[in-house]
């Protein structure tokens, strides 16, 4: 194999004569070499002369001589692709720097073509040669120019992909979690995070990645007077960079028995967290293969320290308006509920994720003293202090108005018009249950608001549907709304779950997906009523994304509670049977004597003759009158006509000389409490009278 630098070879006594072709090449810093490999001889023109740094008659042809001219560390290289090109059959094309006087290193460019025999043995070897140093300078510095753009892009990126993981969080909780993500310090070139923030006098440790955890737990609280590098760029309110794991060790002490955890090289960089001048804390990074923090970079570092101080404290005011619209509102709802025998009860209010968290939803529970027990859930209009301002008024009125024994459907109706008139152009849905925990009889009455939904004793859940009406405090003022009333029976072991339309309402989906979503997850959540709860905040979270304030009740009459049924007469009058009337009264008078309050005789069939023939004369249908013993206040009796029209009866002033007229005034007398409630298309007319008042 033909060696590109021969040991020796004959003197160079002249360059060829020079042509046209030689003087264009020459006046664009071009020559021209011929090697002739057999003989291992190299001529060059005097332009190439001139590129490879020799004067006329100063180069003797020989390769060792041409060799000394050039960077010893380069020839290898050169020699493997001369001879890759000789045995290959092909050109060559290199670049390699030669020395001219002075020393001074010029690249060159040699372009080579090889001629060959007839047996394709290479034996000459012809092309150009070139100064190719301005060429290359000016490469050099288009790659300086490329690998600065690629530095500022990187370094805007990583400002651009901190803020776009910072953009969606709310809380510091959720900046925390953003910023300590695998993900964002793969992206950001960081191996560790550490954030930290002030709170009184120290240095909070709020989340970390990528870091001991024995120096995130010992460190977890410390003193901003502390000698370490958080808490210092906090005091001089200015970045902190370290090259190297023995500067961190000088620097800090208290870190040395870490740092074996930490490469040699490893580098880190502590910028202060500063919003509106005030410093809030500090984020450090850490890089495992070094960094030497060139200016460019601790620019686009403080930058970024600038963005994460920016979401920390909007995070930070968030919170604080959280906790004190959460705190407002719980101040707001009832301090404790009513311990029931044979019931249990458990109560939950979660305020929305929204700015602010302050709405109007709330809850309510009370005993009556007859042994009764009234579950409110209900939700003002608006996500304000007004709201929470008029839900703290209208709680406080639903709860005296069935304090003072009034029916559901009285209750609400009232509530109604109590809203109406305060004026504030706010309405509001409610939904009340009134539950008899030794019978289960239970009464339902609905103003605008979803159903509650019952967990049978086998599992099964259901909405319950409820006839409703209007939400509360659109009724004009002065006037009482309408609102019909469910008669149910809750058995013993079941469950009423009453709740706010936030469980179930997620934006840009189906409420019905939200309705079935809650019964799949009643019916497969755990039976105690306060483990219920927090399953159905943590599983409809999922779905609704908290957009909403939610207040929640659930109650569970005990499996030992008494019998399922509950006593009860019940007898049809049509107006064209005239003994109607007379098959009442003795009807009334055995299920007295089979209760034991025969002593009620006379008043329960006075009451219930007037209720009824009132009903008979005023709608010409049939009514039907039910009877059914209470215990409130003692042993009582309820009394109830009702019947297919929805004319309200009115109390008339009678003379003495009028034969009617006087129904409603007895009513009023005899019995202990009474009221008018819708039903459907009708109403019914309900009195009580208890064996104290005689």
């Amino acid at each position: 194999m033909h060696r590109f630098f021969a040991p020796d070879g004959p003197p160079e006594a002249r360059s060829p004569r020079a042509t046209t072709a030689d003087v264009a090449l020459a006046v664009n810093g071009m020559g021209t070499f011929t090697w002739d490999v057999t003989e291992g001889v190299m001529h060059y023109d005097d332009a190439g002369l001139a590129v490879m740094g020799f004067r006329p008659g100063e180069f003797d042809g020989r390769l060792p001589t041409l060799g000394e001219r050039m960077v010893t560390e380069e020839l290898p290289a050169i020699r493997e692709l001369v001879d890759r090109a000789l045995r290959e059959r092909s050109g060559f094309s290199l670049y390699f720097r030669v020395r001219h006087r002075g020393g001074l290193l010029r690249w060159t460019h040699t372009q080579g073509h090889i001629v060959r025999d007839p047996q394709g043995r290479p034996v000459r070897v012809i092309g150009i040669i070139r100064d190719a140093s301005q060429e290359l300078l000016a490469l050099d510095q288009i790659e300086q120019l490329r690998q600065a753009r690629d530095d500022r892009r990187r370094q805007a990126d990583i400002v651009g992909h901190v803020s776009d993981v910072l953009v969606p969080t709310v809380t510091v909780e959720d900046v925390a979690e953003a910023l300590t993500t695998s993900r964002l310090l793969e992206r950001i070139g960081a191996s560790g995070i550490v954030l930290g923030l002030i709170d009184n006098g120290r240095m909070e440790l709020v989340g970390a990645n990528g870091l001991p955890g024995e120096l995130v737990r010992d460190f977890h609280l410390s003193r901003l007077g502390a000698p370490l590098p958080l808490a210092e760029a906090v005091r001089t309110r200015r970045p902190v960079f370290v090259t190297g794991r023995a500067e961190i060790a000088a620097r800090y002490p208290a870190l040395e028995p870490y740092l074996t955890r930490f490469r040699e090289t490893s580098a880190a960089a502590f910028l202060p967290l500063i919003a509106q001048d005030t410093p809030i804390g500090a984020v450090g990074l850490v890089y495992e293969h070094g960094a030497r923090f060139p200016p460019d970079e601790r620019t686009v570092l403080t930058a970024l320290g600038k963005v994460i101080a920016q979401s920390l404290q909007r995070a930070i005011l968030y919170d604080q308006e959280h906790e004190l619209a959460a705190g407002l509102q719980t101040a707001m709802l009832p301090g404790r509920l009513p311990q029931v025998p044979d019931l249990a009860l458990a109560t939950r209010y979660r305020p929305t994720r929204a700015r602010g968290g302050i709405g109007g939803d709330w809850y309510d529970a009370l005993s009556l003293p007859d042994g009764r027990i009234v579950t409110i859930v209900g939700d003002v209009q608006g996500h304000d202090v007004t709201a929470a301002a008029v839900m703290g008024q209208l709680r406080i009125a639903l709860s005296a108005y069935a304090a003072e024994g009034h029916p559901p459907a009285t209750v609400m109706a009232r509530a109604s018009a109590f809203l109406a008139e305060l004026d504030t152009d706010r309405f509001a849905t409610c939904l009340i249950a009134q539950l008899d925990p030794g019978t289960g009889t239970t009464s339902i009455v609905r103003a605008g608001h979803p159903e509650p939904v019952l967990r049978r004793r086998d599992g099964s859940s259901v909405w319950i549907a409820t006839p409703g009406g209007l939400p509360l405090g659109l009724a004009a003022p002065g006037t009482q709304p309408a609102y019909p009333a469910l008669e149910t029976v809750l058995e013993p072991g079941s469950t009423l779950v009453l709740c706010t339309d936030g469980l179930i309402e997620a934006r840009a989906r189906d409420i019905d997906q939200g309705r079935t979503r809650l019964l799949e997850a009643i019916r497969t959540g755990p039976g105690p009523p306060e483990f219920l709860a927090d399953h159905l905040l943590d599983t409809m979270a999922a779905y609704t994304g908290e957009e909403d304030d939610v207040a929640l009740l659930v109650l569970q009459r005990s499996r030992a509670a008494g019998p399922d049924p509950v006593p009860q007469m019940e007898a049809t009058i049509s107006p064209a049977d005239p003994d109607a009337l007379v098959a009442v009264r003795l009807a009334l008078r055995a299920a007295l004597h089979d209760w034991s309050l025969e002593a009620l005789d006379d008043t329960a069939e006075l009451l219930a003759c007037e209720l009824a023939t009132n009903a008979l004369l005023h709608t010409g249908r049939d009514a039907t009158l039910t009877a059914r013993p209470v215990h409130r206040g003692g042993r009582g009796l309820r009394l109830a006509v009702s019947d297919a029209s929805p004319v309200t009866p009115r109390r008339r002033a009678a003379t003495e000389q009028c034969t009617s007229g006087r129904g409603l005034l007895l009513v009023e007398e005899l019995a202990t409490s009474w009221g008018i409630e819708p039903r459907g298309a009708g109403k019914t007319v309900w009195c009580e009278i208890t064996l104290d008042q005689l």
